[in-house]
């Protein structure tokens, strides 16, 4: 099993990336900090001919890289209820690899699962969350990716996660489960 592990917060040592250590103690896995990457806005293309023009960022590397991995951890803060526009950029740019003649995109998707950690406040992130796990869900089974599990962190300021013992409480059973994989 290849784990990697897709940071979307803009900060680093938030409560996302807690969640994340916790759940990858130990184990085996790729991060990437996606603030680290230069990843361009999409233009679409989708219904031209040509299709789309190649754009000079880090997102292809990124996306090969992507490509190797059969475990996904997709962890987001809630900015505004929604993921960071960091990962929403990540997803966005799935539409030009989706016409890609180099492979078949929906092929390589079946071939993961996807985790998802989320990390929010006010109001109620468990309540509050519920619609952007529902957005990762459609993601997924858009492209036939398997979606096995979601944590949604309740936690604003660095360090406020530790006091969320349900979040860190999963976050364990995840690591014991992907331990034993």
């Amino acid at each position: 099993m290849r784990i990697m592990a897709l940071l979307g917060s803009s900060r680093r040592n938030g409560n996302t990336e807690y969640l994340t250590n916790k759940v990858l103690d130990g184990v085996n896995h790729q991060t990437i900090y996606l603030l680290d990457k230069k990843i361009d806005p999409i233009v679409d293309e989708r219904h031209t001919d040509e299709g789309f023009s190649y754009v000079e960022d880090d997102y292809e590397e990124l996306f090969f890289e992507f490509l190797k991995h059969d475990t996904i951890v997709f962890a987001t803060p809630s900015y505004w209820f929604g993921m960071s526009g960091q990962m929403k950029i990540f997803f966005d740019r799935w539409s030009q690899y989706m016409r890609d003649h180099r492979f078949d995109f929906k092929e390589e998707m079946r071939k993961k699962k996807a985790y998802v950690i989320v990390a929010g406040n006010k109001p109620d992130p468990k309540i509050a969350a519920l619609p952007l796990i529902q957005q990762f869900n459609y993601i997924f089974e858009y492209v036939g990716m398997e979606f096995v599990d979601y944590i949604i962190g309740n936690g604003n300021k660095p360090e406020d996660i530790l006091t969320d013992t349900e979040a860190i409480a999963k976050a364990k059973l995840w690591n014991d489960q992907l331990k034993t994989k």
